[in-house]
């Protein structure tokens, strides 16, 4: 059972940070954040690589470029969503896996668009400074923390950063935080602010359209379309909800590909995506987000066989298959999607 944020030590001093910085200003943040640097300092920036960790990596980067030693982005997941490879292609972002990078090489480690506990890779590291917009977990310190879980981006945070340092992005970084923008609030049909409208439409002067257009129609690889064909086989439609397993798949990304497709049927209120990946089962959600919360489900379901939560609207769980009750765990098919989360849902 998880432990109250207020009855752990470790975790009331991260709740103390949270509280303490939503009252502070954009320059106050500025400010707390650059104290923790030296020029002699090697940063080592962590995201798990999407467009809103990526763009926000790339302007940490800009922000320190003249303040530290040395700067390396890292991410310790595969980037295999051609749009994610085409933005940091096209943009020029420089990254490389954190797998074979050495702690001991670096004196300040940042963490952006995640938290300690969101994944295994990040339990040796002990975080300089975490960036985020996600919902606050427990067990973890660092010296800065600025989490803002109302906000749609945690590129909206990054410009707000740019724009207490009096610092104007160049094309190529406005563009990637325009795009993770756009990204991670579903062109504002999911959580957003205004500070994110705001924002958006600041950096629209400033990007460049022709990048913007490449990075966006870069969507499926042709050897992906089959999955197209086998969801549309073993789709069903119970209680204005869509469920679709998939089965064994090579790339995880191709489940988030054909979940945002199917939130498009008019009447459907959830859809809920699954595919195996080697032995975990990998499952997708999207809703409206208005009186549902995909993350909530997820974590509900899920949360106890392995990794799961997310937003209102979206979510994502990776399951162990061992970890599965007997019955769920062979031959997993659209069935059993529906039957895992019925009692749940109805």
């Amino acid at each position: 059972m998880n432990k109250s944020l207020n009855s752990d030590p470790e975790a009331s001093s991260v709740l103390h940070a949270f509280r303490q910085n939503k009252r502070l200003s954009n320059k106050e943040r500025l400010k707390n954040l650059l104290a923790l640097f030296k020029r002699e300092d090697r940063v080592l920036i962590v995201i798990v690589a999407d467009p809103d960790s990526m763009a926000s990596a790339f302007a940490v980067k800009r922000l320190l470029s003249r303040r530290v030693s040395e700067i390396t982005i890292v991410h310790p997941n595969q980037i295999k969503r051609l749009n994610n490879l085409a933005m940091k292609n096209i943009l020029k972002i420089p990254m490389q896996p954190l797998r074979g990078t050495k702690k001991e090489d670096y004196t300040k480690f940042v963490l952006l668009d995640s938290q300690p506990p969101h994944r295994k890779e990040f339990a040796h590291l002990q975080f300089n400074a975490v960036i985020d917009h996600h919902p606050l977990t427990e067990g973890w310190t660092a010296d800065f923390i600025d989490i803002r879980d109302e906000y749609g981006a945690v590129c909206t945070m990054m410009s707000e950063y740019l724009k207490a340092a009096r610092i104007k992005p160049a094309a190529a970084l406005a563009t990637a935080l325009f795009y993770g923008i756009k990204v991670d609030t579903h062109n504002f049909t999911k959580k957003a602010t205004t500070y994110d409208v705001s924002c958006f439409q600041n950096l629209f002067k400033r990007i460049n359209q022709y990048w913007l257009n490449k990075i966006e129609q870069s969507d499926i690889r042709r050897s992906e379309l089959k999955y197209f064909r086998t969801a549309f086989s073993n789709l069903k439609v119970h209680k204005h909800r869509i469920y679709v397993h998939i089965g064994r798949i090579g790339n995880p990304d191709i489940l988030v590909v054909i979940a945002d497709f199917l939130t498009h049927v008019h009447d459907i209120g959830w859809v809920i995506v699954s595919g195996q990946v080697g032995e975990k089962l990998i499952v997708v959600f999207r809703c409206d987000g208005y009186k549902k919360n995909a993350g909530k489900l997820a974590e509900r379901v899920l949360g106890k066989y392995g990794p799961a939560g997310g937003h209102k609207q979206s979510a994502r769980a990776e399951i162990p298959l061992k970890n599965l009750p007997e019955k769920f765990s062979q031959d997993f098919d659209t069935k059993l999607l529906i039957k895992l989360f019925m009692k749940h849902l109805d």
